[in-house]
């Protein structure tokens, strides 16, 4: 493992997780939207993340000696997928998006929920700027030895 690797995993997460929370603003900020550009209320997104692949086969990860050589990779941002819950029925008869029996279909944003995992997002975003902090004082404690 080199000396920038855990630089490289925290940076790589640092961007999964603002890209986390700019999606989560995206559902807090639809929340109210009942049509989109193909005529339905607006569906939740939500960020799939995954571990960024090792370049060693599988197969030489059962030898000891290719463990001196496994590294960690970081995460990645695999896609981002709606949710397909279904849409909230709201009465309300003066909207002009209700139906003959006056319900509308809201967005399946659950506000409390974005708010949830905008703070999961945060906290993480918190950690790994820690972790980087902690790497980089590391680096420079490395270089003063060397004085």
């Amino acid at each position: 493992m080199g000396i920038f690797n855990s630089m490289d995993i925290s940076a790589s997460a640092l961007t999964a997780q603002r890209l986390r929370m700019d999606i989560i603003s995206q559902n807090i900020a639809n929340a109210s939207t009942t049509r989109t550009e193909n005529g339905t209320p607006y569906r939740r997104k939500v960020v799939v993340l995954e571990e960024r692949k090792s370049d060693v086969p599988f197969s030489e990860f059962l030898s000891d000696a290719s463990k001196a050589r496994i590294k960690g990779n970081g995460v990645k941002v695999s896609h981002i997928v709606e949710d397909n819950s279904p849409f909230k029925m709201v009465y309300d008869p003066g909207h002009p998006d209700a139906d003959e029996n006056g319900y509308v279909q809201m967005p399946n944003v659950d506000i409390v929920t974005e708010m949830v995992n905008m703070i999961s997002a945060s906290r993480s975003y918190e950690a790994n700027i820690t972790a980087l902090n902690t790497t980089k004082s590391m680096i420079l404690k490395a270089l003063d030895i060397g004085k």
